[in-house]
């Protein structure tokens, strides 16, 4: 549900999302490009004086160091969808750990903890037949002592027929 106080954006938001986008097309770069040729051919005329050589410096500086701020509003906005979009899916299935809804907020020595976890779940699922066996380490640990019994069972019972 949205209000109208959600729907707003703020000039500076909006103005960083276009200009992000721009900053990534086709037409930027041949107009940063073609910028650099210009002023490469100017050299001669200019006798590759300082005056030159700082034009192109300064005016590539301004722009890299207002383009971070920029890039970096947009960016923080879709991560913000992205982890949104991502805690949506772990809440609404039923087989997923709502630990890691708000995974984002952890230290990284949490998140360390949480990948070794999953670290050695993908080892265990390896051993099974299909990833879809288990769904926690717990689980699979029951299941692999299940499985150990059943083939022990197994060959003994093989052994015992032959």
């Amino acid at each position: 549900m949205k209000t109208k106080k959600q729907n707003k954006s703020s000039a500076f938001e909006k103005f960083a999302t276009y200009v992000s986008k721009a900053a990534g097309s086709t037409p930027a770069f041949i107009g940063a490009f073609l910028i650099v040729v210009v002023w490469a051919i100017s050299g001669p005329f200019f006798d590759y004086s300082e005056t030159w050589q700082l034009v192109i410096n300064t005016g590539t500086t301004i722009i890299t160091f207002l383009m971070v701020f920029l890039i970096q509003k947009a960016q923080n906005k879709d991560s913000l969808a992205i982890q949104l979009k991502l805690n949506e899916l772990v809440a609404s299935n039923e087989y997923s750990s709502n630990s890691l809804v708000d995974i984002e907020s952890m230290t990284e020595e949490e998140m360390i903890i949480v990948q070794k976890y999953y670290q050695h779940l993908s080892e265990l699922s390896k051993k099974d037949e299909s990833i879809r066996i288990s769904h926690s380490i717990a689980e699979a640990h029951e299941q692999h002592q299940r499985k150990g019994k059943t083939r022990t069972k197994t060959r003994t019972s093989n052994s015992a027929k032959k």
